[in-house]
């Protein structure tokens, strides 16, 4: 079963919205760390941002795979599917978060750790706006 927050719509975008525009944040800054080559500092970064998906982003997936995708599956076994496509984002996120992790541990920070770090941003929003639509009261 599903806290109560998860299955409101308005509570529910609102942690989608945080978490989303933190990420954002973060990347701008990294962005800007890596334009004036200060990479000591970019790796430092680029670290508390993988931190922040993985506490944030993907405990919040966890959380809603354990209980919410599930309740909404009980109350309507039709949306199979859209659970199935919701899933395979967050095993997409997850994948992304460690491939982050393992170039930052053997190359450090590279221009292809700021793209991914981008390719997150893009896929949480486009998975945030699907599974919105599928909460009761949206």
């Amino acid at each position: 079963m599903s806290g109560p927050g998860l299955k409101h719509i308005d509570s529910h975008a609102a942690i989608h919205e945080a978490a989303l525009n933190e990420a954002k944040e973060l990347n701008r800054l990294v962005a800007k760390l890596a334009r004036a080559k200060r990479f000591d500092k970019a790796i430092e970064v680029a670290y508390i941002i993988v931190e922040h998906w993985e506490t944030r982003t993907l405990q919040h997936a966890a959380a809603e795979e354990e209980g919410l995708y599930k309740d909404l599956l009980d109350e309507n076994p039709n949306l199979k599917v859209e659970i199935t496509a919701l899933i395979r984002d967050h095993n997409m996120m997850r994948f992304l978060v460690k491939k982050i992790r393992q170039i930052l541990e053997t190359e450090g920070f590279t221009e292809e750790i700021l793209e991914l770090f981008y390719t997150l941003v893009h896929v949480d929003h486009f998975h945030n706006l699907q599974e919105e639509k599928l909460l009761p009261d949206h």
